[in-house]
């Protein structure tokens, strides 16, 4: 498919993903892109859903917006993870069928995967287990999408596919300790500890979990390739095939941040899923997709936009939940 020429639709687009999504898709030369904001459509609302299709009449909708958060955000909201992102992906993709779109991405999330699902997680490997526990209404909510995806192209011969990303880090990220994920907790908690000169950092649970990063600007990367060349009905990750323990990114982060004290694990706290590493090989099969950043590479440049985004003695802007 080509991108350049179509009316595409871009949810969550002024969000850490979407920003760079809309960027690589302005790379590539479309200049009809519409990144509807919950100030004007909230997605949950399902006539404001068919407000934003008969306003936008998109050719193309790759649906990016969630409500997303930490191990801290996802059991303190469950119910909130679950319902609004369930019912955002649900109506997306009902009236993308209605006002005939062409082809409609929806994004996934490694936390679907079963939480014993060996490593590196394949794709056939998605059903065989219940998710870990901590991310297993998010999880869940995502995976409907596929669910619907498929039972779509099988009934309607709609056309949408299925992305599953690990997680993902970069410039731009949400750096608010309730609701950011490892990296960006991880580079304000070194940070301000070396700010304060304060002996130790405090991290949940005992460091021995593994997971997979992906720098922003390659996801995005990754997701219009997919756009452009997949069409395929089953999922497909995207990642850069490659796992380090918390323990040993907590010591790169600090080492880049230049912390020298000491990192203690809190092991009354939970530590999510064990393992998580992606097979990556359908993605590099069937569109070419291959991450260019490595996680030390990624990690000196989140921490750089980081510290010129913030003054020395000024609070962190809080980053909102994901936009809708």
């Amino acid at each position: 498919m080509q991108v350049t020429d179509k009316r595409t639709v871009v949810t969550g687009g002024s969000g850490f993903l979407g920003s760079a999504v809309v960027n690589t898709l302005g790379r590539r030369g479309c200049r009809n892109i519409i990144v509807p904001r919950s100030s004007n459509y909230d997605l949950r609302d399902q006539q404001e859903v068919f407000r934003l299709y008969n306003d936008a009449k998109p050719e193309i909708v790759i649906h990016l917006a969630a409500v997303v958060g930490g191990i801290g955000a996802n059991g303190a909201n469950p119910g909130r993870f679950f319902y609004d992102n369930a019912v955002m992906g649900i109506q997306m993709m009902e009236y993308a069928r209605r006002f005939g779109v062409e082809k409609f991405v929806a994004l996934g999330t490694v936390c679907a995967y079963p939480k014993f699902a060996p490593t590196p997680f394949k794709e056939e490997d998605l059903w065989n287990g219940y998710p870990e526990e901590t991310n297993a209404p998010y999880g869940l909510a995502k995976k409907m999408m596929l669910v619907q995806a498929q039972a779509y192209r099988a009934q309607y011969g709609f056309h949408a596919i299925y992305l599953l990303p690990v997680n993902l880090y970069g410039p731009g990220d949400n750096f608010d300790l309730y609701t950011s994920h490892v990296i960006p907790a991880l580079i304000r908690k070194c940070v301000e500890a070396k700010e304060n000169s304060d002996p130790k950092i405090v991290l949940w649970g005992d460091g021995s979990p593994t997971r997979e990063f992906l720098y922003v600007e390659d996801a995005a990367e990754g997701i219009v390739l997919a756009t452009e060349r997949y069409s395929g009905g089953e999922p497909i990750n995207l990642g850069t095939g490659k796992e380090i323990s918390i323990c040993e990114l907590a010591q790169i982060v600090a080492a880049e941040v230049g912390f020298s004290g000491d990192i203690v694990w809190d092991t009354t706290k939970p530590n999510g899923q064990p393992r998580r590493c992606l097979d990556i090989s359908k993605a590099q099969r069937h569109f070419g997709f291959r991450a260019r950043h490595g996680l030390v590479e990624g990690i000196a440049k989140t921490v750089a936009w980081f510290m010129s985004n913030r003054s020395a003695n000024a609070e962190v802007p809080i980053s909102k939940l994901s936009d809708p």
